[in-house]
């Protein structure tokens, strides 16, 4: 393999499928191995960055990455059935091959966590890239305080990384809220909004970091919730999804401001996103 021609990041790694799984209604988790001999740019990727899937003859999208180093050199990718390429990739089977283009963006500040409560805020696939966050916390118990779960979807059936949940919770220090807009006849627990359930369970902003990724929406009204409850929106982080096509900041196509998403986050603080906000308007 010419490590030369991997230093175009336009072009992408080979990858085989190694492992499938229904995650929830039309969601998969799909894990890659990377075929490229001794070349591995992922060998120590960060929780928060993402990477481009090629369906070969298709396209590509970019995901968020769903797995950690610590946990084998497996990628996971939860991928959510919306359009062409989704659809390509969940078409996919073991064996098969695709492209792994990455890892790209920044990552979450773990460093600055440590020592500190966090709140963990997931809805829907928006879930995929906080995995990570709660898989760091949990194999490194004693370097973190209080893990609070808050996560939700639109339905039961839309929930992900359910087998999982009962793990969450027996972990030291640790406790998991779900809530559904929608429930069905077998539901038993919250129904609303997370923004209601955020309330419900009202966090303390002491020595506290909330981190949220989700709907567009659903980061708004967050942001609101956790204002009330007294955070600070440098306490808070997002991970923002955005309709990025290169993953370089050469197309411009996911600016927040004068930032790039796909290069300067898609990790932020709500201090940040604010400032950008602000300085666009």
């Amino acid at each position: 393999m010419n490590s030369e021609v991997y230093e175009n990041r336009m072009i992408p790694y080979l990858g085989k499928i190694s492992q499938v799984k229904d995650l929830a209604e039309e969601i998969k988790l799909i894990g890659v191995e990377l075929v490229n001999g001794s070349e591995n740019p992922f060998r120590d990727y960060r929780p928060g960055q993402f990477a481009f899937l090629s369906a070969f003859g298709v396209g590509e999208a970019p995901f968020g990455i769903a797995s950690t180093v610590e946990r084998g050199n497996i990628l996971e990718f939860a991928i959510q059935r919306l359009g062409t390429v989704t659809t390509a990739l969940h078409q996919l089977g073991e064996g098969d091959m695709l492209g792994v283009r990455g890892p790209m963006g920044n990552s979450f500040p773990l460093d600055h966590f440590k020592g500190k409560n966090l709140v963990v805020i997931g809805g829907g696939i928006g879930g995929a890239p906080l995995r990570p966050i709660i898989h760091s916390v949990l194999d490194n118990r004693g370097e973190y305080g209080q893990l609070s779960i808050l996560w939700a979807a639109r339905h039961p059936s839309l929930l992900i990384f359910t087998e999982e949940y009962e793990y969450w919770r027996a972990a030291a220090d640790t406790e998991l809220h779900l809530t559904v807009d929608q429930a069905d006849k077998l539901w038993g627990q919250n129904v609303g909004l997370i923004t209601d359930l955020l309330e419900k369970v009202a966090p303390s902003a002491e020595n506290t970091i909330a981190i949220a990724c989700g709907p567009p929406i659903m980061i708004h009204f967050t942001g609101l919730t956790l204002s009330k409850l007294g955070f600070q929106p440098e306490q808070c982080y997002v991970t923002l999804e955005a309709r990025m096509h290169c993953g370089l900041g050469k197309c411009g196509r996911c600016n927040l401001g004068e930032k790039l998403i796909c290069v300067d986050g898609p990790v932020f603080s709500m201090d940040e996103v604010g400032q950008l906000l602000e300085s666009f308007m």
